[in-house]
């Protein structure tokens, strides 16, 4: 690893509600920059909020512990599992000697929105949701294995619609049938109809054997590479969506433990992409990967009407969860 050129300033994280409760301990501590990015000490970080710290691969990886959460940590990975979850991080984890090291953008945007959940304006409510079938008319989706992905997205949204009028709120659906929506149009109408958050919903397939598993991705953050393959890199800046960063990933992390914890499916984790259904929703927006259409075993339950059910039950807890904890 390149050398590390320590520099003391002043770190302001822009986080609302209760995260701010962890701002203090970190405007002392010292960065440390290379590759273009900027990190931090793990152990100053969990030493100033008294945190546990535990090497539990000597230099290869770490666990963190507060006193409701666990975190693991792998040097040179990507991949965390925050409270046993899967979330894949920005930057990998990085060390220096016996030192470990966590880029300043994952703390921020994807480690404290989890530990300290943000919080929504006095009075806020969650109210109005819009659900996003993927796909539709002449779009037909991935065709891999069970037929087509546009006719299970709509299956799926309509169960979740049913579940959440049932527990009253409000939904809108940018498709009730199979019509073709341009991405654009389907951000467009989720801002008119001023939704509170913004779920789509998608399947996925993969020409490798052996893929399967689920993923809810969360709009990259502003200058931070994107999970997915077709990484932009780290040169984009501010999107519209990105207004709601912490809120964001709070909520796709909320969805996927709820659909991995309850469905016992392959956690393929939390991931951030600038999909154009994320980018300039007026509104926290996350887009839920169900499953690999491709996979016999994943297919074949997708396919199946108790099992989407299930998964229909399994996000709206996720949803359900999350605006609990995020409303005053």
């Amino acid at each position: 690893m390149k050398r590390f050129f320590p520099c003391l300033l002043l770190l302001a994280l822009l986080l609302g509600g209760a995260a701010g409760r962890a701002q203090a301990p970190l405007e002392s501590l010292e960065r440390l920059q290379a590759f273009g990015r900027e990190y931090i000490r793990a152990q100053d970080w969990t030493e100033a909020n008294k945190f546990q710290f535990k090497w539990t691969r000597k230099d290869e990886e770490f666990l963190v512990t507060t006193r409701k959460s666990t975190l693991l940590f792998t040097v040179d990975s990507r991949r965390a599992v925050i409270n046993g979850v899967a979330v894949w991080l920005s930057a990998p984890i990085a060390r220096a000697n016996t030192t470990a090291l966590i880029s300043l953008t994952d703390l921020k945007t994807a480690i404290l929105p989890i530990l300290y959940p943000p919080k929504l304006r006095e009075g806020q409510r969650i109210k109005t949701v819009c659900l996003d079938p993927g796909h539709g008319g002449k779009d037909a989706g991935n065709m891999d294995g069970v037929g087509m992905e546009k006719t299970h997205t709509l299956a799926l949204a309509r169960e979740v619609e049913r579940l959440l009028r049932e527990l009253g709120y409000k939904v809108v659906m940018t498709r009730s049938s199979d019509k073709f929506l341009e991405l654009e149009e389907r951000a467009e109408l989720a801002r008119r109809k001023t939704a509170d958050l913004f779920v789509s919903l998608h399947f996925n397939a993969s020409s490798s054997p052996g893929v399967r598993g689920i993923e809810t991705y969360c709009l990259t953050p502003a200058r931070a590479s994107s999970t997915n393959v077709r990484q932009e890199g780290s040169s984009v800046g501010m999107l519209p969506g990105n207004q709601f960063d912490h809120l964001n990933l709070f909520l796709a992390h909320q969805v996927q433990k709820s659909m991995v914890h309850t469905l016992s499916a392959e956690d393929r984790g939390v991931k951030r992409a600038r999909f154009a259904v994320l980018k300039n929703v007026g509104s926290p927006a996350i887009l839920v990967e169900g499953g690999f259409m491709s996979d016999p075993h994943e297919g074949k339950r997708i396919a199946d009407r108790d099992y989407c059910k299930q998964l229909a039950r399994a996000i709206v807890a996720g949803i359900t969860t999350y605006r609990r904890l995020v409303e005053r």
